[in-house]
């Protein structure tokens, strides 16, 4: 399963908000055995969404998009997506119906506070998608054919992306080794093993841990386990964590 993470907004683009949900993501969707393929962010632009959005629903097995979903005039997401699909955008009777309660039990809890909401344009999805819900928060999310819409907050899009993570599944693998032995000195290892085991490789250094990582992947056990072993045998490497002072 191919997957593309979008992630909007202008915050993301000028660095005043750590791309944190993109991380998230890809995280747990390759933990389920997808692969993901791209990771974007685009401003909060209705046709550049739009544009990405109708490119890599032909492109990709799921699009994830993330951010831009609230209602404020910068949240055009949701109105992107209905026009990449051709689709009006319609109030859906159930959303209107669970916003207005969430609404009603805030009021009583805080009832100092005035809110102005305009529920419907909250519980305007494009037409013909399902409906996510939102335990966390008020923005419902979406899915239509293979997109998956989702709020932007932390703890909204973590919440609603359990209600889904299912959809999300493969039959990638991964296991990670450690060596203190420099990049330079294992690039033949790297190379055959890959072209042994039909497995990918990947090393990425860290400098404050004082080793390099090796990420080895694969949609068959036994080629993960064949190459994980040889390149236990054949290069300074361990199953757990090592270091050396690299200063």
């Amino acid at each position: 399963m191919e997957v593309a993470i979008i992630t909007v907004g202008d915050e993301l683009l000028a660095g005043d908000t750590v791309n944190s949900n993109a991380t998230w993501l890809a995280d747990q969707i390759t933990d389920r055995g997808a692969t993901v393929e791209r990771v974007l962010a685009l401003p909060d632009d209705r046709a550049v969404i739009a544009d990405r959005v109708r490119a890599y629903n032909d492109e990709f097995d799921a699009v994830l998009v993330t951010g831009g979903t609230g209602g404020t005039p910068d949240d055009v997401t949701m109105e992107a997506v209905s026009d990449a699909f051709d689709r009006e955008m319609v109030v859906r009777e159930p959303v209107l119906e669970t916003i207005e309660e969430k609404i009603r039990r805030y009021e009583e809890a805080r009832p100092e506070l005035e809110l102005d909401i305009d529920m419907e344009a909250e519980a305007s999805l494009p037409a013909g998608s399902r409906p996510l819900s939102n335990p966390e928060g008020l923005a419902p999310g979406c899915v239509i054919e293979n997109v998956y819409v989702m709020p932007g907050i932390p703890d909204e899009l973590k919440a609603m992306f359990e209600t889904v993570a299912e959809a999300f599944d493969g039959e990638s693998r991964s296991t990670f080794l450690y060596t203190v032995e420099p990049e330079g000195n294992i690039v033949w290892a790297l190379d055959e093993v890959q072209s042994e085991f039909d497995v990918s490789v990947g090393c990425y250094p860290d400098r404050e841990e004082g080793h390099n990582r090796l990420k080895i992947t694969a949609t068959d056990q036994d080629a993960l386990d064949g190459a994980a072993a040889w390149l236990l045998e054949e290069i300074n490497a361990s199953e757990t964590k090592v270091s050396r002072d690299w200063s």
